[in-house]
C-alpha cells in the first residue's frame, strides 16, 4: 500500500500541500490508478508526471485531497510507425489518507474515466 506519512505530519499546516504533491509526484502508473483516465490501447508514460493541489478536508479516520494530475499517454496508433505519439493528458483524483497510518488509497474523479 502506499504511504504518504510527510502529508499525513503536515495536516493542518501551510506544509500540507507541498507535502502531498512531493509525495504524490514520486508514485508511478504501478500506484496511481491513471490507466482509469486514458483509452484502452493507449497507455501512461512514466515521466514528467505534476500534481496540483484542489483541495482538502478531514474527518475523524481520514484527510480526503483533490488533486490533479498532469502526465503523458503514449497513443496506440496502427498507421504512426514504430514510436507511439505522446499526448499531454490530464485527471482529477481523489486521494484518501489513512490518520492512523498513512496508507493512501487514490482514485480517478468519475468525470475523468474513460475506459
Amino acid at each position: 500500500m502506499a504511504q504518504l506519512p510527510n502529508s499525513l505530519r503536515d495536516w493542518n499546516t501551510d506544509a500540507f500541500e507541498q507535502s502531498l504533491k512531493s509525495e504524490v509526484e514520486r508514485f508511478r502508473r504501478d500506484v496511481l490508478p491513471l490507466h482509469d483516465a486514458i483509452e484502452n490501447l493507449n497507455s501512461v508514460v512514466d515521466n514528467d508526471l505534476g500534481v496540483t493541489f484542489i483541495s482538502a478536508t478531514d474527518n475523524e479516520n481520514a484527510i480526503h485531497a483533490k488533486v490533479g494530475v498532469y502526465f503523458a499517454e503514449a497513443v496506440s496508433c496502427c498507421s504512426c510507425g514504430e514510436s507511439e505519439p505522446i499526448e499531454e493528458a490530464y485527471c482529477e483524483m481523489d486521494i484518501t489518507i489513512d490518520k492512523s497510518s498513512g496508507d493512501a488509497q487514490f482514485a480517478v474523479r468519475p468525470d475523468y474515466i474513460k475506459q
